[in-house]
Parts: structure tokens; C-alpha cells; sequence
């Protein structure tokens, strides 16, 4: 089968033909129709993520398609046919094995490529703002790369949850991307002085921030007292600078969360949040906003898109 190989770290993923997936025990065999793709990708491909495996592996960490086969014991509720987003690592290939818990059923109208979508940005920003950060309608929050695949999301869900949303993007069509999005205020990265703007709104409750470096420790120091602070990823470089003595002294919190190893431990999370974003897609309340559309045979210039920030909004590979 076909599958988006990483051969050596550091170097291009490689077309190649390997063997389809053998199912364990509560496994579903996955006939993949489309594949999110995400900054961590390129990690991954580097050497560089969490979870460092020996390559050759396929890239990849989110899916849409439909259950072809069903492994031994606990499939739960999934039946041959069903059309389900699931994450699980490897997921570049056309057929994909992955945990039946780790499986959320499409609704009826929503397109595989909507759903390949939305496993990993809404996952990572429901869980985040909704269970880790514990955010409250009437706060304020501060989203770096608002305009990115995972950031985007943050700045929807923030807003359906009642927040009062500052968008932090580079130049203004990425901001009003944001705005369209539910965004209150607009402030663009590379021309801004990020901590005197925020500051003069009142400082942040939550800040989100998926791009880290110098961008992510001014938004750190815009924070209120008592904000929660939430790493989300590293798109600027680096991580961010959090000095103990500012968090003693102003009661804040830095939250880790890795979304993955999360959903792994506690799939019944995964379930609950994909319930919601699906209920919430059907409702017409949020909206997948996927910008790049390409074969999966061009997943190099997919993860470019996305290192070099020129994506507005979710890149998706399609069999």
C-alpha cells in the first residue's frame, strides 16, 4: 500500500509501497480517504517531537476514512463501514490500524477532509481550554498564530465558550481570518509591541500559544494574575521563557499538555471532546477552515507550508 515513509531524520519523507497493517486486539483497519497534517509532523520528520521512533515509519497523526475490518475484542460501537476521524501516529498510508477507542464516528454531511481536519487542532483546543485551562465565559484570551491549523481553533472554541478573544497573526488577511473566527481583538505579530497591547486591554486570563520563542514570552508577560498559561507548540523556534519568580508572584500557572499522549491514556476524553466538536460542526457553530487541499504524494510541500507559516488555516492530504 501506498504510504508517506520517513526513512532518515532530518531528510524529505519518501513515496513508498510497505505492507498493509496486521489488526491487534480492539484495533480498527482504517481504509484512509484523507490525512491532517500538522506542525508536529515536521518535528517528527527531525527527530525533534515527544515521541521519537526508530525510522523507517510513516509520518502523520490524524485520519479520516472508513472501517474496513475489525480486530478481535473491544471495537465498542464501530461497525465495517462506518466513516470515523481517528489519531493515531503513522496515519500516512492508506490503510491505517489504530485503537477503536481512538475512533470517532463522522456525522452524517461532514466530508472526510473536514473530518481529517479536526481530530488533532479542535482536540488539542477543546481539551486545552475546556479541561486543562478551565476557561470561563467573560475572560480573556490571548491565541498566538491565531491564523495557524491548531491556533484558528483555539480562537473558535474560545469564542463559542463565551470568551473575550485577542488574535495574535502575522499581517492583516491572517488577522481577519481570525476575526471571521469569533476574534474581538486583532493584533498583528510582526509590527505590534504584543505586551503593551495586551496590557492596555487589560491583560490576558488565558493565554494560548502555539508559536513560543519571543512572541510567546511577551504574550507571557501580558498575562493577569492568576492567568494559565498553555504551551501549545512551538511554530516561533523554541519554547517561551517563564521566570518562576513572575509565576510566585503573580499566582500564575503553566499548563503542559501533550494532546496525544493524553487522548492515549484517556480515550474517553478523545470521545467526549470529538462529541462535542462534531455537535457543535453539525450546529453550524464551527466551521473547519482548511486552506490546502493536496495528494498525499505531495506531503513534503504540505509540512512546508505549515514550517514556513504560509498555510491560513489546515493543510489536508487526500487518497
Amino acid at each position: 500500500m501506498r504510504a508517506m515513509i520517513i526513512t532518515e531524520l532530518g531528510t524529505p519523507l519518501q513515496r513508498m509501497e510497505i505492507d498493509p497493517p496486521r489488526l491487534g486486539e480492539g484495533e480498527a483497519l482504517i481504509d484512509v480517504a484523507a490525512v491532517g497534517v500538522n506542525f508536529a509532523d515536521s518535528l517528527m520528520a527531525k527527530g525533534r517531537y515527544q515521541e521519537r521512533p526508530d525510522p523507517p515509519f510513516p509520518c502523520g497523526m490524524e485520519a479520516a476514512g472508513t472501517v474496513a475490518a475489525l480486530g478481535p475484542a473491544g471495537s465498542g460501537a464501530l461497525k465495517v463501514g462506518d466513516r470515523v476521524a481517528v489519531v493515531h501516529l503513522g496515519s500516512m498510508v492508506a490503510q491505517l490500524a489504530a485503537p477503536a477507542a481512538l475512533c470517532a464516528k463522522i456525522p452524517d454531511g461532514l466530508s472526510f477532509v473536514d473530518a481529517a481536519a479536526m481530530p488533532v487542532a479542535y482536540g488539542t483546543s477543546h481539551l486545552a481550554l475546556a479541561k486543562k485551562a478551565a476557561l470561563a465565559p467573560g475572560e480573556r484570551l490571548l491565541v498566538t498564530g491565531a491564523a495557524g491549523g491548531v491556533g484558528l481553533t483555539a480562537v473558535e472554541i474560545g469564542a463559542l465558550m463565551g470568551a473575550e478573544v485577542i488574535a495574535v497573526a502575522r499581517g492583516a488577511e491572517k488577522l481577519q481570518i481570525a476575526k471571521e473566527k469569533g476574534a474581538t481583538h486583532l493584533i498583528d505579530s510582526e509590527t505590534a509591541d504584543l505586551k503593551a497591547e495586551v496590557k492596555a486591554l487589560g491583560g490576558a486570563d488565558v493565554v494560548y500559544d502555539a508559536v513560543g520563542g519571543a512572541l510567546g514570552t511577551a504574550a507571557f508577560r501580558a498575562a493577569r494574575p492568576g492567568a494559565r498559561i498553555l504551551p501549545i507548540g512551538f511554530a516561533g523556534g523554541g519554547p517561551s521563557e517563564y521566570p518562576p519568580n513572575i509565576l510566585l508572584v503573580k499566582n500564575q500557572s503553566v499548563i503542559g499538555f501533550n494532546w496525544g499522549a493524553h487522548v492515549r491514556e484517556r480515550p474517553e476524553d478523545f470521545a467526549q471532546t470529538m462529541a462535542a466538536c462534531f455537535a457543535w460542526r453539525a450546529e453550524g457553530r464551527l466551521a473547519p477552515l482548511v486552506s490546502d487541499v493536496m495528494p498525499l504524494e505531495e506531503a513534503n510541500a504540505a509540512i512546508e507550508l505549515l514550517t514556513t507559516r504560509q498555510a491560513k488555516g489546515k493543510v489536508v492530504l487526500t487518497l
